[in-house]
């Protein structure tokens, strides 16, 4: 699997992005779940409205695979300060190369990792915040609004993240914008919804891609001025992904 990293890097639409590795993570010994097509949407729209002048692919791509050693396990405390960095030696080798692996390692500063890459930057907030938005066995999801109160004055109190202002102002103006529905809600909300109506990974990107994107890429249009917003609704998880996938990977 040396091979992945290029195989990954070079797919350049998202979706199919997300079927690959989704595909190939029983094979890989990766942990990937709903959670990160979650946080992963986030960065996305983070990405689109505010236009950081970062490669999108790589922090999406990041975004994806950062939290791949990460374990879901009360009785395994001690992997919450040892998985980024378990992850990032583990994508070196799958070919990925040692600042994609710095920026992944980033995503929490457990392992003291400095200096820190711009784009990890933005991974620690989406990871968090997001992280905050999803329901918990113990908790429901915050509010948009609470979490971002946490990730300021709780989480990043006294650590400097070059995008947190940034940020700030992007999760203010989505809670700006309704989606129009059955019933209106807004941006993160719908995503909230759609993440708890969802009962696997597929069902998840299928809302997100012919629905929930559609809708959040339209209004960026209004709101940007943009034009030519491409919407691509083809079908998902088809065979045709895992052929793809077996023919160009080892």
């Amino acid at each position: 699997m040396e091979d992945f990293a290029e195989y990954i890097l070079n797919e350049k639409d998202l979706i199919s992005k997300i079927e690959i590795i989704y595909f190939l993570a029983p094979k890989l010994g990766i942990n990937f779940d709903k959670s990160i097509v979650f946080k992963t949407e986030i960065a996305r729209m983070f990405l689109k409205y505010t236009e950081v002048k970062v490669d999108e692919n790589i922090v999406l791509t990041a975004c994806l695979l950062c939290n791949c050693k990460k374990v879901d396990d009360a009785q395994k405390i001690g992997k919450v300060q040892t998985y980024a960095l378990e992850g990032a030696e583990y994508l070196k080798k799958l070919g990925f190369d040692d600042k994609f692996c710095r920026i992944c390692e980033g995503v929490n500063r457990y392992s003291g990792l400095k200096p820190r890459e711009n784009e990890s930057d933005i991974l620690e907030l989406i990871d968090q915040f997001g992280g905050m938005l999803i329901d918990r066995p113990e908790r429901i999801g915050f509010a948009p609004d609470e979490a971002l109160v946490l990730l300021e004055h709780r989480n990043l109190k006294s650590e400097y993240n070059s995008y947190i202002e940034l940020f700030r102002k992007f999760v203010e103006e989505m809670e700006k914008i309704e989606i129009q529905g059955v019933v209106n809600t807004k941006v993160f909300a719908r995503l909230q919804k759609l993440i708890r109506e969802s009962k696997d990974v597929p069902e998840f990107v299928k809302k997100i891609a012919t629905d929930y994107s559609v809708n959040i890429d339209k209004k960026f249009e209004q709101i940007m001025g943009e034009e030519n917003i491409k919407v691509n609704n083809r079908a998902l998880f088809s065979s045709e992904i895992e052929e793809k996938v077996l023919k160009n990977i080892n």
